[in-house]
């Protein structure tokens, strides 16, 4: 029997009153509830401030509990008794504990129980230490050995770790249980004994728990977690830094203690432990960038089981493309926009067709919204269109031209087939107000190659999506090849005409609810669904190829018009969907698409400027006034509709202005508006009475003007 110790005054007055309940006690030997429980509170209100005292009494209850056959009811009440008085009892600094029979420690897990539930690592050991000396105090001997045994079965319960091992992973609050080896795992970190030196691989907890394997490539990476300040953290790393001890350092950018002095121990330990639980860890599918991955054409980020594995940087742009807020707000908002303006219902039906083109076999292009104005709604309308899939805000989903073209093809192959969206390009332009920005390096669908350190060659990225892009100026400058031209369908906006009428309310809706529309329109795309796409886009691209435009052109703006048919179909339910006649109005004729035109129109246009310079045909005027002498500068001669060029200056002029000199004249001979002789793309002519290469190019002629030049033919110049 337990005895009560302390004062005898106390221990009278505690029996006296035990003795003052024998009413109660009778109940209490019956086994009334509440009598259990109305004895337990004046116990313990009673029993002032000394702990031992009040546990002393308690045990001598709960053995007369025993004797009764009453264990169970005693316990139940004791525990909830205990609970009703947590508030006291913690005012009082009381600690209250149960003393336990040999049965208790024989035939029950309650004082095991008690133990690994104790939280804190030195409550726990006292607790245990506590129950060690009551289990040695009722005769039972095997009180540590028991508990561990316990304890590892509880936590192969709790984790999924395996009883049988050897040395498993003792870190505080750990997500999984692992078998450390020949390392020593606590909450102190993980540490090795070598020849009785300690060797330590970190100071505080770290363990891998998860093997991620990309479905992309192919790549295995492992998800670790490390506690510090008792909070697990978790990251994923490729096995190229947490195995290679000079790239491991990394980690303590996120929080790991690891220095060049540690970083082999932690190598060795995490290379180790991984091999050692590899059947173990747990194994899922991971995925690095956006859009379809796979063989199976699977979807990121819609498929439940896909962890991100991916850099870091995109974490963010990862996380912003989701639902969020209400489908019904976001669709009202987008309807209404879509009915008020017909550039919102292009924004809108490009974002959808990014999705689409691989399926139907488009290749990726431009929409730009340009203005010189402000108010016209082009930042709002990109906005919009990014809420198809995510949270167009700034820097998350939505991306600014502020940026290197590396990084916006990395972005590129990132979302993959989500759209791009880059908004203000005037961001782009350097201090002379060129833009840096190059159209062909995101059209193509293709990265750069690059090689890496180790001599081999990185991953080239590959996307297939389309580029929403906004600023104050057209995207391609007026010297852009024709390739450039064509992946564009540049539409200027208006402030009478803007892109969205009620920018404000629409912003606010869009920051609020978005995301809705991506996921289910990838959704609704059934097989069956994608032949009918692929069967319109077709007839709308011969349709819109009959007109005066470039197959590349066409082929965008039938991907467009098969977006929106499809988007009308899955998500806005209004049968309002865009026709070939309304998206025509915003394609490029095929002689603004070319570059040879441009280029001719150009340097017709330069000569015009530069016609002080040019020497002309010497012919008297109606007033019988000789032509001027030219002084200074001279750059050819105006003769009969046809410039001489110095060849040197021809190309020059061309390169300035962004053509290709060689590309141009090759162009010109083509088209018969230049003379040659024989391979060569220049004619000797005399100027200031030397003899020069001269570009020979006709210049523009308008019979409506009897003073422009008159259309001659090659002999009346020789």
């Amino acid at each position: 029997m337990y005895k009560i110790k302390g004062s005898d005054a106390m221990d009278s007055e505690m029996l006296t009153y035990i003795q003052k309940q024998k009413e109660k006690y009778q109940n209490f030997s019956c086994g009334t509830a509440e009598a259990v429980a109305d004895v337990l509170s004046d116990i313990v209100l009673l029993g002032g401030d000394d702990s031992q005292k009040i546990n002393g009494a308690i045990a001598a209850l709960r053995q007369s509990a025993i004797d009764k056959g009453k264990k169970d009811i005693f316990d139940r009440c004791y525990r909830l008794t205990m609970q009703g008085l947590a508030a006291y009892i913690a005012e009082h600094h009381l600690t209250l504990r149960l003393w336990y029979t040999r049965e208790d420690f024989l035939n029950t897990e309650e004082p095991y129980r008690e133990a690994f539930q104790t939280q804190g690592a030195f409550q726990k050991a006292q607790r245990l230490e506590q129950l060690a000396y009551n289990a040695n105090a009722v005769g039972f001997t095997k009180f540590q050995s028991v508990y561990k045994k316990y304890a590892k079965a509880q936590r192969y319960m709790n984790v999924g770790g395996d009883p049988n091992m050897q040395n498993p992973t003792a870190f505080p609050n750990q997500p999984l249980e692992l078998d450390g080896g020949e390392w020593t795992c606590s909450e102190d970190g993980v540490q090795q004994n070598v020849e009785g030196m300690p060797i330590i691989a970190c100071p505080h907890p770290i363990m891998p728990v998860e093997r991620l394997i990309n479905i992309d490539t192919g790549e295995e990476k492992l998800k670790i977690a490390f506690c510090k300040g008792r909070r697990w953290r978790y990251a994923v790393y490729g096995k190229d830094v947490l195995f290679v001890a000079n790239k491991v350092t990394q980690l303590s950018s996120i929080g790991v203690a690891v220095t060049s002095e540690n970083a082999k121990a932690l190598v060795k330990y995490l290379c180790y432990i991984e091999n050692r639980n590899y059947d173990i860890l747990p194994e899922r599918n991971s995925v690095g960038r956006l859009g379809y991955v796979g063989d199976d054409n699977v979807f990121s980020p819609y498929q439940p089981d896909l962890t991100f594995d991916g850099e870091s940087n995109y974490s963010e742009m990862y996380r912003a493309i989701r639902p969020q807020g209400s489908y019904d707000v976001w669709r009202e908002t987008a309807v209404r926009c879509r009915q008020e303006s017909r550039t919102a219902q292009i924004l809108l039906a490009a974002s959808f067709a990014s999705v689409l083109l691989g399926h139907i076999g488009a290749l990726p292009f431009f929409v730009h919204l340009w203005s010189a104005e402000s108010g016209t709604g082009k930042t709002v309308g990109l906005m919009l269109a990014a809420s198809v899939w995510g949270d167009p805000m700034l820097g998350r989903y939505v991306q600014t031209f502020n940026a290197t073209q590396v990084s916006h093809e990395r972005t590129a192959g990132f979302l993959h087939n989500i759209p791009l969206c880059i908004d203000e390009l005037q961001l782009s332009k350097d201090s002379h107000g060129k833009s840096r920005f190059d159209v062909y390096q995101l059209a193509q669908g293709v990265g750069r190659g690059r090689g890496n350190k180790a001599g081999g060659i990185d991953r080239t990225p590959t996307w297939s999506l389309c580029i929403l892009t906004t600023g104050e100026s057209p995207i391609v400058q007026s010297g852009a090849g024709a390739g450039a031209v064509n992946r564009v369908i540049d539409i200027e906006c208006r402030a009478a005409e803007s892109v969205v009428q009620d920018g404000v309310s629409v912003s606010a809706a869009v920051k609020q609810h978005y995301g809705h529309a991506g996921k289910a329109f990838v959704e609704g795309l059934t097989p069956e669904r994608i032949e009918a796409a692929k069967a319109y886009y077709t007839q709308q691209f011969r349709a819109l190829s009959t007109r005066d435009t470039t197959e590349k052109q066409a082929m965008a703006a039938a991907a467009i018009l098969a977006a929106d048919k499809l988007a009308d179909e899955i998500v806005f339910h209004t049968g309002k969907c865009l026709t070939a006649d309304e998206i025509a109005a915003f394609l490029q004729t095929k002689a603004s698409v070319s570059a040879g035109e441009r280029g001719y129109q150009y340097m017709c246009d330069w000569v015009a400027v530069n016609a002080n310079k040019f020497e002309v045909e010497r012919r008297m005027m109606q007033d019988s006034t000789p032509l001027p002498t030219l002084s200074g500068e001279v750059l050819g001669r105006i003769e009969s509709g046809w410039a001489y060029i110095n060849s040197s200056v021809f190309r020059r002029a061309a390169q300035e202005a962004g053509y290709d000199s060689r590309a141009l004249l090759s162009w010109l001979k083509a088209k018969g508006l230049i003379l040659t002789r024989k391979k060569n793309l220049t004619r000797g002519k005399r100027i200031h009475g030397i003899n020069t290469e001269c570009v020979v190019m006709r210049l523009h002629q308008d019979n409506g003007d009897e003073t422009d030049v008159r259309d001659v033919s090659e002999t009346e110049l020789l």
